[in-house]
């Protein structure tokens, strides 16, 4: 069978593409814009890419259409798929239809923390010898690699709120059916998409409809806004995880979160010793560890495993040392994952200079939802750079006077790496946020630092 995939480089349709092509389909796939780490696994993996969405990538005609959820009517593509009358799928109705069938998934949903807590899990799994099939959104260190098929029933799949596609506007982790479900977090994001917070409630009211009454559903301990979705109505076991709450909790938190003990109704269990920093990470542990002991892992392999996680790229990932100086690469793109990051690394480095430099990316910063609270979230920065392209609906001025002379705002990348170079000090630790590739600015610093 062939299959072509429209939007193939995003990490959902990258690893849908990697699934089909390991059930041995034919696959090739378009993108508008080709580019690694996706195109190199996709090419090695022998998948035929194809830049820009030409109505000739889908002649001769493929036996299926798998459209991601970039696409939209007016697209070449798409109105070619539609004229000709081919046969289309969306990438989780695919997924549901040829992978998840008969598999034991293991969920994780919420607004912050999917990527990690996906890939802890799936870890944790595979260090017990059980050999899950995975499909995260992001390359955990562990494996190299986004999806796998596996080798036994278990699945873990990151479960994203965001719509399916342009004909199929429910979220896409409705069509997973999840019998182990976690929740890490719930909070406004999305507001492309989305009106409301009530909004994304009734969506993962949705998903935990299908979750069976012999499954579980892990949820942080007191977080109003989960809570309400569960008083919609709930059918299934709950279990609480939490910092000094819930019934499996994380106790004796060392200040940067590299070390914490966990405990379980009361009585410890383990200690979890391992290289993740941060609070929200001590959280992500935890949703993994549970969800892990629900399908036969016990809390104490769970911990042990953590040790021996090598992290993931784009989440606090260090991409080199140049001159003394540290240049990590992050993922965080709402005020709480910024804040919860910078702080994190904040207890991890003491008094050493933290520049934090942030591209508002994402849809819902473009159209500057969230300006009442992203300065709050940056105060723990010594010195903060904003990057204001045009794509931006709003101006930052008004975020860098909050932040008063620690904060500056740059209109072109290389004005950035060439303040940086410039000021950047032997000890000091440059964190970089965007959820997109920022222009290469990670690696164009370290050059300039090498070279200065």
């Amino acid at each position: 069978m062939h299959i072509h995939i429209l939007g193939i480089c995003g990490t959902f349709m990258g690893g849908v593409a990697l699934l089909a092509r390991s059930l041995g389909m034919t696959v090739s796939g378009s993108d508008a814009n080709v580019y690694p780490p996706m195109s190199d696994q996709l090419a090695a993996a022998g998948i035929n890419l194809q830049e820009g969405y030409l109505a000739e990538h889908l002649d001769p005609a493929p036996d299926l259409v798998v459209m991601g959820n970039a696409m939209s009517r007016g697209n070449p593509a798409v109105e070619y798929v539609l004229n000709k009358g081919l046969p289309y799928v969306s990438g989780p109705q695919w997924l549901a239809d040829n992978v998840l069938q008969d598999r034991w998934v293991l969920a994780v949903s919420g607004t912050h923390g999917k990527t990690t807590t996906s890939s802890l899990l799936a870890w944790i799994l595979e260090d017990a010898g059980m050999s899950p099939g995975f499909l995260i959104g992001g390359v955990p260190a562990n494996f190299g690699e986004t999806a796998r098929l596996g080798e036994t029933p278990f699945f873990v799949i990151e479960a994203d709120e965001y719509d399916t596609a342009f004909f199929d506007k429910r979220s896409k982790f409705v069509h997973y059916h999840p019998r182990t479900l976690v929740v890490n977090n719930l909070e406004f994001d999305h507001a492309d998409i989305f009106d409301d917070l009530a909004a994304i409630q009734k969506q993962f009211h949705h998903l935990i409809r299908t979750i069976p009454s012999e499954g579980l559903i892990i949820t942080p301990s007191h977080v109003e806004a989960v809570d309400d979705v569960l008083r919609m109505g709930c059918w299934t076991p709950q279990q609480t995880i939490g910092l000094n709450e819930g019934q499996l909790r994380a106790l004796n938190i060392a200040d940067d979160g590299s070390q914490f003990d966990v405990a379980f109704n009361g009585e410890k269990v383990s200690t979890v010793n391992w290289s993740m920093i941060g609070m929200h990470n001590v959280s992500n542990a935890l949703a993994a560890i549970a969800a892990a002991r629900h399908v036969g892992v016990s809390f104490e392999h769970g911990c042990d495993a953590l040790g021996r996680f090598k992290g993931i790229k784009r989440r606090m990932e260090l991409r080199g040392e140049e001159q003394g100086v540290k240049v990590y690469d992050d993922f965080a793109h709402h005020p709480t994952a910024i804040e919860t990051t910078i702080n994190g690394l904040r207890a991890n480095i003491g008094d050493r200079k933290l520049i934090a430099i942030l591209e508002p990316r994402s849809n819902t910063m473009k159209m500057g939802v969230h300006q009442q609270t992203l300065a709050d979230s940056l105060r723990a920065a010594d010195q903060v750079i904003l990057f204001e392209d045009q794509a931006l609906d709003w101006s930052l001025l008004d975020i860098q006077q909050q932040l008063g002379d620690k904060a500056i705002v740059e209109d072109s990348i290389d004005a950035i790496v060439a303040r940086v170079t410039s000021e950047a000090k032997t000890g000091d630790e440059v964190l970089i946020m965007s959820n997109g590739g920022f222009g290469g600015i990670h690696q164009r610093l370290l050059t300039a630092l090498a070279e200065r």
